[in-house]
């Protein structure tokens, strides 16, 4: 078990390999896609981000929060990462050092573009509550227009996982290792 912080230490990031389980303590960002969709278009336009996400973590993750004086997370589990590869490896072209939160893996692209800078971790969907504990408290919300669950809430968490980090920055990417396992096994079953 290890723990990393955030904002990240690329050294740190470099050290992580496939299988290692973390727990991440510090900033993290929640996007999910239309808050990745924005991102391309501010980047796009050139215009400056109302966040920093270089050496920074980003949840895939839409959370349920509720206004007790100050912001708190009711729920807080991951979305499905797939949906944000296209974005995602084009946002990993401006960026040289990140961590993604999810669960379910990305694609082929999203792994060579982590290749030398990023990781993937993957969190234990249905685990919502849970995730919300480790929240120590709300920092700050950006684009809130998207709605609740898609706007960019950034977090402060403490003892974060346990993670899992399934695509390290070497290109080894545990989901498709464990796919391709199922169908071997799968090929010679007889039905």
């Amino acid at each position: 078990m290890k723990e990393i912080l955030s904002p990240l230490n690329k050294d740190d990031v470099l050290k992580l390999k496939a299988g290692d389980i973390v727990y991440v303590t510090g900033e993290i960002l929640t996007a999910r896609d239309k808050a990745h969709m924005r991102v391309l278009e501010f980047l796009q336009e050139g215009k400056e981000l109302p966040f920093e996400l270089n050496c920074r973590i980003v949840y895939h993750c839409g959370p349920l929060m509720k206004k007790e004086g100050e912001w708190v997370a009711v729920s807080a589990g991951p979305t499905t990462s797939a949906r944000m590869n296209a974005s995602t490896k084009k946002i990993l072209e401006k960026i040289d050092c990140i961590g993604i939160i999810g669960k379910g893996g990305m694609d082929e692209e999203v792994v060579r573009a982590l290749n030398g800078k990023g990781i993937y971790l993957a969190y234990t969907g249905g685990a919502g509550a849970l995730a919300a504990k480790a929240i120590k408290r709300v920092i700050g919300v950006h684009w809130e227009d998207l709605g609740m669950a898609e706007a960019v809430w950034v977090l402060e968490v403490e003892n974060f996982g346990p993670l899992t980090v399934t695509i390290d920055a070497y290109g080894r990417n545990l989901t498709e290792e464990v796919k391709n396992r199922a169908r071997k096994i799968a090929e010679k079953i007889e039905f």
